[in-house]
């Protein structure tokens, strides 16, 4: 089994959009309507939406490779890039999606370490997540990482207001 994770750039655009669609459409698709998932899909991961992320100076995407197959990817942001104001001292972990027959070989957890690296190096005194407050797997996992929960904020799926935690690490 060979992991390899490496940062992406506007050339990764393409690959970046179709492993998100079919990260989140995986992820949550049975328990959200169809118009409120597409709705979602189309605004989250257009490409000119992605183009504008992959391109700010305080976001980082980094896909993660299972035997040359990209699995997976993870998105982090610092200063205001952070989807909430948490301050210079954060390092906000906005998503870590792996392909559904990529689970189970912890390449999620290699992501998170890669965050964690990423934020020590930066000098961040914290490092947080807003996490779906039905995705009790997800829950459990960062729980099991030492996050604690914090807050929470609305999220939108389409015309559906909905709750994720933010549960925060302080290194």
């Amino acid at each position: 089994m060979n992991i390899n994770i490496k940062k992406c750039t506007l050339a990764d655009l393409h690959k970046l959009q179709e492993i998100s669609y079919e990260t989140f459409y995986e992820t949550f698709k049975d328990q959200n309507s169809p118009e409120n998932m597409q709705a979602y899909l189309e605004r989250a991961f257009n490409s000119e939406q992605l183009e504008k992320e992959l391109s700010h100076r305080s976001s980082q995407f980094f896909f993660v490779y299972l035997d040359g197959e990209v699995a997976g990817y993870l998105k982090i942001n610092t200063d205001d890039a952070q989807s909430e104001e948490m301050g210079n001292e954060s390092l906000e972990i906005e998503r870590i999606y792996i392909g559904s027959n990529f689970q189970k070989h912890g390449l999620g957890k290699q992501l998170f370490n890669k965050a964690i690296e990423i934020a020590k190096e930066l000098d961040k005194k914290k490092v947080w997540l807003g996490v779906w407050e039905k995705n009790k797997n997800a829950i459990a996992f960062y729980k099991k990482m030492g996050f604690v929960q914090t807050g929470a904020h609305s999220f939108f799926m389409g015309d559906e207001e909905q709750t994720d935690f933010i549960m925060t690490k302080t290194l």
